[in-house]
């Protein structure tokens, strides 16, 4: 008997064992399961994997802010009365969307009961924060976190007395943007006296495709000669490549105070086209169109022809 068939397993191919990762359902996915979270405790979760409890939410209290899709529960109750912020950053995501928050109070899965005090959609992976005003002491607060528009995601999340990151706004529409051939961009903004703490600016700009912002530079407090802050500020800034850009302008005070966005516009450039090509287009238009005309007279010209041979048969 051979040593093969003696120990067959033994000439068997060898295998190559490829271990693969698959992330798990967060346990809050169900709101059942909510995870509590202290004031100041940053958290990291994911959106992957969840799926929505329909019989929990309601999408006629939101409108078209939430499009519920993966959607996980989070509660917090604050110890002191008063204002606070939901930081959201850390993110992650499949597309550029990222996250949005509904934050509400009532009976858990029993929309009835629920008032949504808040709903933001972000549609980027910035560093953000939602504020909410006047929250009570011991009265607990339900925080729903989705993918925006089925993105899949992962961040942290953190409820603070303290702001960190930009404001969840809304930018302007982007559609209303008309497209120019100049690469400078010339920001110009107004400081209000309600915010005389303010100590610099930050200039933010996020192309429409991309992730998130990145800061462009930062512009300092002018002074007036009788010592007050300057009211009136311009920046200039020059593209290198065609595209959209979303620029906003942060206005930063001392750790006491949450920033705040004094200006923001999209700016759509697109490359102008060289004159040796503009030229060659303009004059193949030129021919495309004489050649038109031509077979158009040609053709006009061969049905007369026809008209006047059947005028003559039936003389």
């Amino acid at each position: 008997m051979s040593f093969a068939t003696y120990c067959p397993f033994l000439m068997l191919p060898s295998l190559t064992l490829v271990a693969t990762t698959v992330q798990a359902q967060v346990a809050n996915d169900d709101i059942e399961q909510r995870r509590v979270l202290r004031t100041n405790e940053t958290v990291r979760s994911n959106t992957t994997n969840c799926t929505v409890q329909w019989s929990c939410v309601d999408e006629k209290l939101t409108g078209k802010c939430i499009e519920y899709h993966n959607d996980q529960w989070f509660e917090f109750t604050p110890r002191v009365s008063g204002r606070y912020f939901v930081n959201i950053g850390g993110q992650s995501c499949r597309d550029t969307r990222g996250v949005q928050l509904v934050v509400l109070t009532g009976t858990p899965c029993q929309p009835s009961t629920y008032q949504v005090l808040s709903c933001t959609s972000l549609g980027s992976q910035d560093d953000v924060f939602i504020t909410l005003d006047s929250l009570r002491a011991g009265k607990p607060y339900l925080l729903d976190v989705d993918g925006y528009l089925k993105d899949f995601c992962e961040f942290t999340l953190t409820v603070s007395d303290r702001a960190r990151g930009v404001p969840a706004t809304v930018p302007p529409v982007l559609s209303s943007v008309a497209p120019s051939s100049s690469r400078v961009v010339m920001l110009r903004w107004t400081l209000p006296d309600s915010l005389e703490q303010v100590r610099q600016f930050r200039i933010l700009r996020r192309e429409a495709a991309a992730f998130r912002a990145s800061e462009q530079a930062t512009v300092s407090i002018n002074r007036t000669t009788y010592g007050a802050n300057a009211p009136d500020y311009t920046w200039t800034d020059t593209l290198l490549t065609p595209g959209r850009y979303l620029y906003q302008v942060v206005a930063e005070s001392p750790n006491t105070t949450e920033p705040v966005i004094l200006h923001q516009q999209w700016y759509a450039y697109t490359q102008p086209m060289p004159k040796a090509k503009l030229s060659t287009r303009l004059n193949q238009r030129a021919e495309a169109q004489a050649t038109h005309a031509q077979q158009s007279w040609e053709r006009r010209s061969h049905r007369a022809r026809l008209k006047r041979l059947r005028s003559r048969s039936r003389n």
